[in-house]
């Protein structure tokens, strides 16, 4: 679970984790403030209720920039990689650039997604790359995708996320053709269906699997005939789950996303027996 989904102290997040039965975090950088001990103690706190820190994001602005700004990405690359290894995180989450000054170039952003990689290399970490349902250019799975296979990296992988997709109504079998051992990171919101711009959409009406309209037991589905063995994370941004209480979030989450997982794993098997 995403520690953006629930309300409270970090401590709060995470001991309504661990108790609704979850055993891996995905950390925003957000929860740091504050924190007198930082991202150190973070860490600790965590490994005391047996969670893993498995992903830190967001990292912004950073593919296909012009100089001084790309220059300056790669340091502020390295002071995540610092935070990183304080939290025990081991995946950086690069969110598709939304800046005007980001160049329509995809082999340019493949180029600097593989130099990162290098740097994380050298630490033991792994970058996994996302589109932005708002990206300047890069704003679909697919065009992700082809940054992380033009980046030909061992250390690189996409990150999906379901809100990105299904709002964008991307087909979801376009999914299918990823090699599940280049998935870095799977990401589970659901959603009303809005008419609104997708930054407003996705910050602040995201909705717990099985509250909204979208189809995920399908982007599910297709996720899993790639072969992706990974972690599904809920990452939900939501006005309306920010004023509950982190425990009964955390527990129904935990009870939602199960479910979601059992039906497309049963949509899965069925497939597979009626082809074989």
């Amino acid at each position: 679970m995403a520690t953006v989904t629930l309300s409270g102290t970090l401590q709060q997040k995470f001991e309504a984790m661990a108790e609704a039965g979850f055993s891996r975090v995905e950390f925003f950088e957000d929860d740091l403030a504050g924190l007198a001990g930082g991202p150190g103690e973070a860490g600790r706190m965590a490994r005391v209720l047996d969670l893993e820190i498995v992903m830190f994001q967001p990292f912004r602005e950073f593919e296909a920039m012009p100089e001084p700004q790309r220059s300056e990405g790669f340091c502020r690359a390295e002071r995540a990689f610092d935070v990183m290894g304080e939290l025990g995180a081991k995946r950086l989450l690069v969110c598709s650039n939304v800046s005007p000054l980001t160049a329509p170039d995809l082999d340019r952003a493949a180029a600097d997604i593989h130099e990162l990689a290098e740097r994380a290399a050298r630490r033991g970490l792994v970058i996994g790359y996302e589109a932005l349902a708002w990206g300047s250019h890069v704003f679909d799975h697919r065009s992700a995708w082809e940054v992380v296979r033009r980046a030909n990296h061992p250390g690189v992988g996409i990150v999906l996320d379901s809100f990105h997709t299904l709002a964008r109504q991307i087909p979801i079998d376009s999914l299918r053709s990823i090699p599940g051992d280049k998935i870095a990171f799977v990401q589970i919101a659901d959603a009303p269906r809005l008419n609104i711009d997708y930054l407003k959409w996705s910050r602040h009406s995201r909705s717990l699997p099985g509250e909204g309209d979208f189809a995920l037991a399908s982007f599910v589905e297709a996720v899993l005939a790639t072969g992706y063995s990974g972690s599904f994370s809920l990452e939900i941004f939501s006005d309306v789950l920010k004023t509950k209480h982190p425990n009964v979030v955390a527990t129904d989450g935990y009870q939602a996303l199960a479910a979601l997982l059992s039906t497309a794993r049963q949509a899965r098997d069925t497939t597979w027996r009626s082809v074989a």
